[in-house]
C-alpha cells in the first residue's frame, strides 16, 4: 500500500455553541416523550412502545451529555485564565 501524504494540512476543527446544541436536542428527545405518553396505548397495541423509551432514553444520555459539555467548557475556560492552551487545541507537534 502506497503511502499517502496530504497536500496540505486539515484546518482547525470549528468550535459553535456545544451546550446549547446538546440542551436543545435533549429538549427535543423529552418533548417527543412528552408527545407520545398519551398515545402509549396505542403504541403498546401496535408494538410500539420502543419509540416512548427511545426518546426518554435520548433524553436521559442528552442530561449525561449536557453536564459533560458543561464541565469541559469549564476546564477550557479554566485552562485558557491560567494562560494554558487546552489539550484539545494545541498543534499535534506540541505533544
Amino acid at each position: 500500500m502506497a503511502k499517502w501524504t496530504p497536500k496540505h494540512e486539515a484546518p482547525e476543527p470549528l468550535e459553535g455553541p456545544v451546550v446549547a446544541t446538546i440542551t436543545g436536542g435533549t429538549i427535543v428527545w423529552f418533548v417527543l416523550f412528552l408527545v407520545q405518553l398519551p398515545f402509549y396505548g396505542w403504541f403498546a397495541d401496535h408494538g410500539h412502545t420502543w419509540w416512548l423509551w427511545t426518546c426518554l432514553a435520548g433524553a436521559g444520555l442528552g442530561l449525561i451529555g449536557i453536564w459533560y459539555v458543561r464541565k469541559r467548557d469549564a476546564a477550557i475556560k479554566r485552562a485558557a485564565s491560567a494562560g494554558e492552551t487546552p489539550r484539545a487545541q494545541r498543534p499535534a507537534s506540541a505533544e
